[in-house]
């Protein structure tokens, strides 16, 4: 892009970074520090340049049907500009790479990938981190910024009318509602940012490369067949005991008289209880003592039902606490906007 002798008068020692065409001979090009705005010679006017420097309180815009406006607050007051309507996104991209630059939230090499609006959202997303305004305008000192080398997670959770993309920082979700129409674009810019950052190709590469330690640990061990974590608590009483058959223990020292089959034979003590035929000790299998050391196979199965059930109900509770989450997130987002 050929730069216009006037603009080059005023650059000094800064070089043009990038540049956007405005239509006929208008076009708005970045340094690092300001943004100079170039109209060329007209019918009614000269050729002139604006200089808006990068240190902005405040960054606004409005956009009608066929312009979009621009205006900046700094201290001592605002400048403002139009643009036409098709070429708003990139100057709101290069102005934001300024901004955010001069303001130190973004590195001096890094490249802003797109910029998104949702109402009185605003979503950044560069080389390195995602940033969120959340207000009227489209940026002030009231941001967030999530940094991807702290990024432990993506998710995209699809609506009927909005898609929310839960991004884990440090294990804590942050959730952004986008439009089911805009959402798709936020989404394929998001995780291109994240796969170059992280060096991956998809995104369950990218939630196995940063998923928090624990949490790989934990998948090693079920995968060498470790013990669970949940466990039985020492106060609890076990769930298997005597039987309810059990012998009274005023009746153990009894025994049951048997016959030899002699006519003048008597009873013998020691012969043990159903015996048969001659003496012969039973093949009967021995109960299950009161002090629980031998466990029947339904003793085993009441445990793993019960366990079955307990965790059934942590996973419920769970879905109800992450429901309510977001429902506490939308009625918060309601009320900034003044619903």
């Amino acid at each position: 892009m050929e730069i216009p002798a006037l603009v080059e008068e005023r650059l000094g020692d800064e070089e043009v970074r990038a540049g956007v065409s405005l239509g006929d001979e208008d076009v708005l090009f970045s340094t690092a520090s300001r943004t100079l705005l170039y109209r060329g010679e007209g019918l009614l006017s000269d050729e002139s340049v604006t200089e808006l420097p990068h240190d902005v309180e405040r960054f606004d815009l409005s956009e009608g049907r066929r312009k979009t406006k621009f205006s900046l607050t700094y201290v001592d007051g605002t400048e403002s500009f139009t643009v036409p309507g098709s070429r708003g996104e990139k100057v709101l991209e290069l102005l934001l790479e300024g901004i955010l630059r001069v303001a130190g939230v973004v590195d001096a090499d890094e490249s802003i990938r797109g910029v998104y609006r949702f109402s009185e959202l605003t979503v950044i997303v560069g080389d390195g981190r995602l940033v969120k305004h959340i207000g009227s305008s489209v940026w002030d000192a009231d941001y967030e910024e999530f940094a991807f080398e702290d990024v432990t997670g993506l998710d995209f959770e699809e609506g009927s009318v909005a898609t929310q993309i839960v991004l884990a920082i440090d294990g804590r979700p942050q959730r952004i509602k986008a439009p089911n129409d805009a959402a798709p674009m936020l989404r394929q810019t998001l995780q291109e940012a994240l796969f170059d950052y992280h060096g991956v190709a998809s995104l369950d590469a990218l939630n196995e490369a940063v998923a928090p330690a624990e949490a790989d640990a934990a998948a090693q061990s079920a995968d060498s067949g470790g013990s669970s974590d949940l466990t039985l608590d020492e106060g609890i009483d076990p769930l298997v005991g005597g039987s309810a058959e059990e012998t009274d223990p005023d009746e153990e020292g009894s025994t049951a008289a048997s016959t030899t089959g002699d006519a003048g034979g008597s009873a013998e003590p020691d012969e043990p209880r159903g015996g048969v035929g001659g003496g012969e000790e039973s093949e009967r299998e021995p109960r299950p003592t009161a002090d629980g050391d031998a466990v029947s196979s339904a003793d085993l199965a009441a445990v793993d039902e019960r366990l079955e059930t307990l965790t059934a109900a942590v996973k419920n509770q769970n879905e109800l606490l992450e429901k309510q989450q977001r429902t506490i997130e939308r009625l918060i987002e309601e009320l900034r906007q003044g619903r």
